[in-house]
């Protein structure tokens, strides 16, 4: 028996319940009364991050798409429980994008493969999908074979063996998915590879549609002993890179399936134990991806707002502690003080006396950096500027 590690602990087995036994499988439809108002709303944001990231200077916007690209390999293997040197592979994916720092942290073999997977799914568009360019992702994933706790075939298709995702006791398993069986795995990718090539020029078939059919099917098929999922995910990046080439280096729909990894593999269940009705599965993904766009608006925001803020105040003679807290307010979320910012919390993060930090808000307050919150005494709160 055969266990991939890239999928979690959330399915139940019945062999004639999956998808993938039904005749046609693969002809997948949905209600576009339910689809189409949600794939509406995704458009919009994509216009508006385009839109916003266009007022953003060009530095900050590589500077983004590192951070993005960086969370989106760290996030994918985060998802099977691995845990990457993030250092490792941030210098790795900066070197591909023009960006050499003196200080730069020494790369691995296993860097590199991941940043050359990632660069040439979302910067590849135009290469058409083959066995040898999934073979060499693969190899990519898995250098040397080091990384795996067991023997896998690293660039081919796995074994004979069935491919199931198991759970429970070693003598009492629970099977959470079976994918499809050797004798038919080489004809079943051919006719996925086909039709991610030829799909791109359907005019009738929405490009996120595309992608989210992408990721369904080829995690269905399942094809490698291991790395199906990160594959996948690469794939569907790709799909996505060529839906729109522009926008895919601001966000990642790793980091949010990461967060709603269980919801992640119950959709999945639901639907490869369905008929070819696959409404359920992209709802699901296009609400991830739609909270994935959401986070990097929001982050372009706080860029934004920051860049005025600066703008406006950086000839008015500020101190070093004074700018550290400003920008700790700024960038707002966990870093920030979203009810504002007191003497006493501003004296532990500037690391100065409580005299100083009474002393330094006023200042702000009279330059007009900072306004006080309601309230009063020995609790008033000063919040940014707008």
């Amino acid at each position: 028996m055969s266990f991939d590690s890239d999928s979690s602990d959330c399915y139940i087995s019945d062999k004639n319940s999956w998808i993938w036994v039904r005749p046609n499988w693969h002809d997948f439809k949905w209600q576009d009364e339910q689809v189409l108002p949600l794939l509406r709303r995704v458009r919009l944001k994509q216009g508006q991050l385009l839109g916003k990231a266009g007022i953003v200077n060009d530095d900050s916007n590589i500077e983004n798409a590192l951070d993005t690209l960086l969370q989106n390999v760290i996030t994918s293997s985060a998802i099977e429980g691995e845990q990457l040197n993030v250092q490792s592979v941030r210098s790795s994916l900066a070197k591909r994008l023009g960006l050499f720092a003196t200080d730069s942290y020494p790369v691995s073999q296993r860097s590199e493969g991941l940043a050359e997977m990632m660069m040439d799914a979302i910067s590849n568009q135009e290469a058409p999908l083959t066995r040898e360019r999934l073979y060499q992702w693969h190899e990519w994933l898995f250098p040397g074979n080091e990384f795996s706790l067991q023997h896998i075939r690293v660039g081919e298709l796995r074994g004979e063996e069935p491919m199931q995702v198991v759970s429970g006791r070693i003598d009492k398993p629970t099977v959470h998915f079976e994918a499809p069986p050797r004798s038919v795995l080489d004809d079943e990718l051919n006719v996925f590879i086909k039709w991610f090539n030829n799909s791109r020029e359907n005019s009738l078939l929405d490009p996120l549609i595309r992608a989210a059919i992408t990721h369904f099917w080829f995690v269905t098929l399942h094809p490698y002993d291991d790395g199906n999922g990160r594959i996948t995910r690469a794939l569907t990046d790709l799909a996505l890179a060529q839906a729109d080439s522009q926008s895919i280096r601001m966000y990642t729909m790793s980091v949010a399936i990461l967060d709603q990894r269980k919801a992640y593999y119950d959709v999945l269940e639901k639907s490869q134990r369905g008929s070819n009705d696959i409404t359920v599965w992209l709802l699901w993904f296009l609400e991830t991806l739609d909270s994935s766009l959401q986070g990097s608006l929001d982050k372009i925001e706080c860029t934004l707002v920051k860049t005025r803020f600066w703008s406006a105040f950086n000839n008015v003679g500020l101190m070093k502690e004074q700018v550290k807290v400003l920008n700790r307010l700024l960038d707002g979320g966990g870093k920030g003080f979203e009810q504002g910012i007191s003497a006493s919390q501003y004296q532990k993060v500037a690391k100065v006396s409580k005299a100083t930090a009474t002393r330094h808000l006023a200042d702000l307050l009279t330059k007009g950096c900072v306004e006080k919150l309601a309230g009063g005494g020995r609790n008033t709160r000063y919040k940014i500027t707008k």
